[in-house]
């Protein structure tokens, strides 16, 4: 059986706030990794977007893979460059 290839990842967004220590490591982090995969990458504060809050108020840092929630609360280095490939994401 042949996995399929999911399609390219077309944007990077990190939802964090501000004095959150996990935050603060996954802003190092997420955009290292979007820069070496080419795909581009947005940080945007939870607490500046009502809709953003009620979504992850209670779960940053959030990465959306467009749109889609790939992680909250860490960031696996390993599961998000395998997700920038295009690749089947290894488990947690």
């Amino acid at each position: 059986m042949r996995l399929r290839r999911r399609s390219p990842v077309g944007m990077v967004t990190l939802v964090t706030r501000r004095g959150c220590h996990a935050c603060a490591l996954a802003e190092e982090l997420v955009p290292r990794v979007a820069r070496r995969a080419g795909v581009p990458y947005e940080v945007r504060d939870v607490d500046a977007d009502p809709v953003l809050v009620e979504r992850h108020g209670h779960t940053v840092p959030v990465v959306l893979l467009d749109g889609v929630e790939h992680a909250h609360w860490q960031v696996d280095e390993r599961r998000l460059r395998a997700a920038l490939r295009g690749r089947p994401v290894p488990p947690v």
